[in-house]
């Protein structure tokens, strides 16, 4: 029997674990490909994603013209019925953004443009597009109801490890999918909620599971003989073999896992393989895996240290809020030095000095802390516990001056200029120019360096370039903001054009505090090249 005793825990499950399962699971409909295969798709079934390409747009001055004597494409919506393309978690009212968010765009379109790899975007662009994925709007003109795009969606999110809010939209969809309930199954495996996930998967019908998700859910459930006659069966008839066959027989057998030499570690984990290493005593470090991993390290029984590596991976990314690598940071003091635990420590005393309001404390621990957090690219989370507070200060030189770029970066970064201002003028040209910037008044000052000459086009003389103007006229305002992401991003990776036409667009858009907060990144983070 494996040893963890959380295995042992009761759940009622039907016979529907028991059942035969295909032997060979199918490739999943996704790009993320670390997914388990946890439940097998009915052989009939076609997935909740048609692969069927959308008609193209029509082009309004030309006429309509058949390609072809074939039938055309139809698209079947059921009257009255919800798209599940449609749902989100924030409302219009919310987020800023309108209902009508995809106008013209097709879906294939959308779902393309919201896979792609963004993995540098700045800590302005990344919330803005997690506001995107998460937005409540109406389903795009093509989308027949068939959830394609509210997959890719999830998909993003599980990539960007916002696990939370991948199974929030799972919820809202109500899981009428074998492959959204796979993703729900590994969001389950990830955060700790194994249990409840095994009970929806025997209490759904249309649900199948796999021979390894079985086995799991059978000793999740306490019922460990028919877990090995299950497996036993499998193996009988071909259906197991190599490491998958070592694997679940250590798993349903402690001694076996302690008697044998390690288990070559796989390539790529999923989930339920993962946890299953964990089980027989040979966990896999998830810092080089996909982020969505480091979830498995906020559990309980993970060690302090594997949850605050987790929770800055996490934070750093934008997946977690905050305020939860603060409770890590100041759980407990620092066992050791070195790494992580200076960190800690510094972040400790900081916080410390703060709640104490002694100006001189506060101005000795704010730069050794501020640098431990940009040497991991921590400055916005930072910035967001700490930047206002910082600004209502009365701090000594030099730390005043790096206390107004830490709130600068904050999400209430015009109040902290305003206060700043307040006081008497700037006192370099670079401070001035933070400051109007913050403000929305540049006009007349002079940039302090090229990164500030590539933003203050966007700020003085905004232009859009030809493919962005198509994009508004077509009203396909979320694809539009996609572009502008994707533009400055290429700013950052070295082509100016990008920042001006980026943060053009933004404004162009009405998201005028996103276009200055990400202006202020570009100046005061160092994400370039």
């Amino acid at each position: 029997m494996a040893t963890d005793p959380r295995l042992r825990r009761a759940v009622v499950l039907g016979c529907l674990l028991c059942a035969a399962a295909p032997a060979a699971a199918q490739q999943p409909l996704s790009a993320i490909d670390w997914l388990s295969q946890s439940v097998a798709e009915p052989a009939a079934a076609a997935g909740p994603i048609p692969s069927s390409t959308p008609n193209p747009r029509p082009d309004p001055d030309q006429p309509a013209v058949a390609s072809s004597a074939q039938p055309g494409a139809v698209t079947v919506t059921v009257l009255g019925a919800a798209s599940p393309d449609g749902l989100g978690l924030l409302p219009p009212g919310q987020t800023g953004l309108p209902p009508a968010l995809w106008g013209l765009s097709r879906t294939e379109d959308i779902a393309r443009a919201i896979t792609a790899e963004r993995a540098a975007l700045l800590p302005a662009l990344r919330g803005l597009f997690l506001t995107l994925l998460l937005a409540e709007t109406d389903p795009p003109v093509d989308s027949g109801g068939r959830g394609q795009l509210l997959m890719a969606r999830i998909d993003k999110l599980l990539d960007m490890g916002a696990l939370d809010q991948a199974a929030a939209l799972v919820d809202l969809s109500g899981m009428p999918s074998p492959e959204l309930f796979r993703r729900s199954f590994d969001i389950a495996l990830l955060t700790g909620h194994e249990d409840a996930a095994c009970t929806r998967m025997q209490a759904s019908a249309n649900l199948a599971p796999t021979l390894a998700a079985r086995i799991f859910c059978l000793a999740r459930a306490g019922d460990w003989n028919a877990a090995a006659l299950t497996l036993n069966t499998s193996r009988a008839l071909g259906r197991v073999e190599g490491t998958e066959d070592q694997l679940l027989s250590r798993f349903l057998d402690a001694e076996l896992a302690e008697d044998s030499p390690p288990l070559p570690p796989p390539d790529r984990p999923t989930p339920l393989v993962w946890r299953m290493y964990e089980a027989i005593g040979e966990p896999l470090n998830t810092q080089h895996l996909p982020l969505a991993f480091a979830h498995a390290e906020l559990r309980p029984q993970a060690g302090w240290k594997a949850q605050v590596e987790a929770a800055e991976r996490l934070a750093r990314a934008g997946a977690v809020t905050p305020n939860l690598l603060l409770g890590l940071y100041t759980e407990r003091d620092a066992a050791a030095s070195g790494g992580v635990w200076d960190r800690v420590d510094l972040f400790q005393r900081f916080d410390r000095a703060l709640t104490l309001g002694e100006p001189q404390a506060i101005a000795d621990a704010l730069p050794p802390v501020w640098q431990a957090m940009s040497g991991n690219e921590l400055e916005s989370v930072f910035a967001e516990l700490y930047g206002e507070k910082l600004a209502g200060l009365d701090l000594p030189t030099p730390a005043d001056g790096l206390a107004l770029r830490i709130g600068l970066l904050s999400p209430g970064f015009e109040r902290v200029a305003r206060l700043r201002l307040a006081r008497g003028p700037a006192s370099d040209l670079q401070e001035e120019f933070l400051l109007g910037l913050a403000t929305g008044h540049i006009s007349g000052l002079t940039p302090p360096d090229s990164m500030a000459r590539g933003v203050s086009p966007a700020f003085l003389a905004p232009t859009l370039d030809p493919a962005a103007e198509t994009m508004l006229q077509e009203r396909r305002v979320g694809e539009a903001l996609l572009l502008a992401m994707d533009a400055v991003d290429r700013g950052v990776r070295g082509d100016p054009r990008g920042v001006a036409e980026g943060l053009s667009l933004l404004r162009r858009l009405g998201l005028e505090d996103v276009a200055r907060r990400t202006a202020l990144e570009l100046l005061l983070l160092e994400r370039r090249g």
